[in-house]
C-alpha cells in the first residue's frame, strides 16, 4: 500500500491513522518509489489549484499501475463526490467521516473487484471522528488533533463546507493519547484541528482550550506544548493569564491575520479589526517577551486596491513577524469570494506577494541577529548534513555542527555564535 497526503496537518494526522489501522491488519506500507497494490490518497481542497493537483496525480497513478486500487479521500473528495466519480480510474471514494472504516471498505472493494462497482461514500460528520490513540509523530515532536470543522465561514474558503460544524475531541481521550506517546519518549505535541479555537465550543460543560491545556501540562513526562494556528479573537486577557501559568507552552504563536487593512478584512469576513488583533499581538509580547509571532497572509484579494495593500504592507511592517506565510488569492468555487466583482490581476498579485516575502525575509534576519551570544534551550530532532538540527521554545531553528546522535530527542543549552541559513548556528557549552 502506498499512502500520499496532502495539506494542513489535520490531514497528516488523519494519513497516519488510517496507515495505523492498515497496518494493524497485516497490510504493508511501501514508498513512492515503489508500485504499490493499493493507493489512498487523502486530498485537499483549500484552493482550485489544490483539486486540480489531487485530478493529476489521480490520473498518474493509474497511467502508470492500470491494475491497482485507487481509494480517493479527504475534503476534496467530501465536496466534489460528482465530480470524482466521472474519473473511470477512481475505485473508492470517501468522505471525511468515511476515513475511520476504510479498511472495511478497501476490503469490500477488494472481495467484489470482478463486478467492477465502484464505492462512494461521503456523508456529512456530526459528531467528532476520533481515530483513537494513533499518533502522528514528527521526529520528537507528536501532533495531536483535537477538534475538527469550522463555524466561520470566511468569504474566500471552502473548509466549512468540506469538515461540517465545529466538532471537538474529549478531554479524557486527548489526555490519554498523550500520555501513552510520553512513554514512548516524545516530549513535544502540537495541538492541531481546523479551528482550535473553537475547541468546546459543541460541549455543555463549557470547558475551552486553556481548560485542555491546562490538563495536557499536569502531563510530567511531556516536555513543551506547541499551539497550532490560533484566531487571534481567543487570546484575551483572561486566556493569556491562564497561559502564562502552564511553563510547557511554548513561546511561538501562529496567529492568522489574512489581511492587514480593515476593508479587506471586513470583505474576508475575518470578524476583527487591526486595532483587535495588535491588541492580541501587545498582550503576547507582554507576556511572552521572546515570543515569535508567525501569520498567513493573502494578497490580492478580490476588490485590493493598492492603497488597501499599502496598508496591509504598512501594518505588517509595525507587527514584525517573525515569518509570513503569503499566499496569493485564488478563487475557490463555491464561496463568496469567488463571485465578488474587481478580481486582482495575477501580475498584481505576484508583485504584492514578492513584496511581503521580501519583508517577510528581512523580519526574520533581523530578529535572529538579536539571539547571537545568547544561550537558548534546543530539543534536537534530526541529522541534516554535517549539523544536527533542532528547534526553540519560540519555533526557530538552531544548527550544532556534531556527529553524535545522542543529542537526538534531546534538550541543551545552546550558545548562538552566527545566522545559518533560515535559522541559527552554535555550539553547546
Amino acid at each position: 500500500m502506498l499512502f500520499l497526503h496532502y495539506g494542513c496537518k489535520v490531514n497528516q494526522y488523519e494519513t497516519n491513522a488510517m496507515i495505523q489501522k492498515f497496518i494493524k491488519k497485516g497490510y504493508k506500507i511501501v514508498d513512492e518509489q515503489t508500485n504499490a497494490d493499493i493507493y489512498v490518497i487523502n486530498t485537499c481542497t483549500v484552493t482550485n489549484m489544490s483539486d486540480r493537483k489531487s485530478r493529476q496525480i489521480l490520473r498518474r497513478i493509474k497511467a502508470k499501475n492500470a491494475n491497482c486500487i485507487l481509494v480517493v479521500t479527504g475534503c476534496y473528495a467530501q465536496i466534489a463526490k460528482e465530480e470524482l466519480e466521472q474519473i473511470n480510474d477512481i475505485d473508492i471514494i470517501l468522505g471525511n467521516n468515511e476515513k475511520n472504516e476504510i479498511v472495511n471498505y478497501v476490503e469490500q472493494f477488494i472481495k467484489n473487484r470482478e463486478k467492477q462497482e465502484k464505492i462512494t461514500e461521503v456523508m456529512h460528520q456530526r459528531e467528532f471522528l476520533d481515530f483513537g490513540n494513533t499518533t502522528y509523530t514528527e521526529k520528537t515532536r507528536a501532533v495531536i488533533k483535537v477538534q475538527d470543522g469550522c463555524d466561520r465561514f470566511c468569504s474566500y474558503c471552502i473548509i466549512p463546507y468540506a469538515r461540517g460544524r465545529v466538532r471537538s475531541r474529549k478531554v479524557e481521550n486527548i489526555i490519554q493519547e498523550i500520555k501513552e506517546i510520553a512513554q514512548k519518549g516524545i516530549k513535544e505535541v502540537v495541538i492541531t484541528g481546523i479551528h482550535i479555537a473553537s475547541y468546546g465550543k459543541d460541549f455543555q460543560n463549557e470547558t475551552t482550550l486553556i481548560d485542555l491545556l491546562e490538563e495536557i501540562n499536569k502531563i510530567e513526562e511531556i516536555k513543551r506544548i506547541r499551539l497550532g494556528s490560533i484566531e487571534p479573537t481567543i487570546i484575551t486577557k483572561e486566556f493569556v493569564q491562564r497561559l502564562s501559568k502552564l511553563e510547557k507552552i511554548c513561546d511561538h504563536f501562529h496567529l492568522s491575520l489574512q489581511s492587514g487593512c480593515d476593508e479587506t478584512l471586513k470583505r474576508m469576513n475575518r470578524r476583527y479589526t487591526t486595532k483587535e488583533f495588535e491588541k492580541s499581538v501587545c498582550l503576547l509580547k507582554q507576556t511572552y517577551p521572546n515570543a515569535s509571532l508567525t501569520t498567513d497572509i493573502i494578497v490580492g484579494f478580490p476588490q485590493e486596491t493598492q492603497e488597501e495593500f499599502y496598508k496591509t504592507y504598512k501594518f505588517l511592517k509595525k507587527i514584525e513577524f517573525y515569518k509570513m506565510h503569503i499566499f496569493k488569492y485564488s478563487q475557490r468555487k463555491g464561496t463568496k469570494a469567488a463571485n465578488m466583482c474587481n478580481q486582482v490581476d495575477g501580475k498584481q498579485k505576484e508583485e504584492r506577494s514578492n513584496k511581503l516575502l521580501e519583508l517577510s525575509s528581512q523580519n526574520q534576519i533581523q530578529q535572529n541577529k538579536k539571539y547571537i551570544g545568547k544561550e537558548l534551550e534546543v530539543l534536537f530532532e534530526e541529522k541534516q548534513g554535517k549539523y544536527i538540527k533542532g528547534h526553540t521554545t519560540n519555533y526557530i531553528v538552531v544548527y550544532v555542527e556534531s556527529n553524535s546522535q545522542e543529542l537526538e530527542n534531546n534538550t541543551y543549552k545552546i550558545k548562538i555564535e552566527d545566522i545559518l541559513n533560515d535559522g541559527l548556528i552554535g555550539k553547546i557549552d
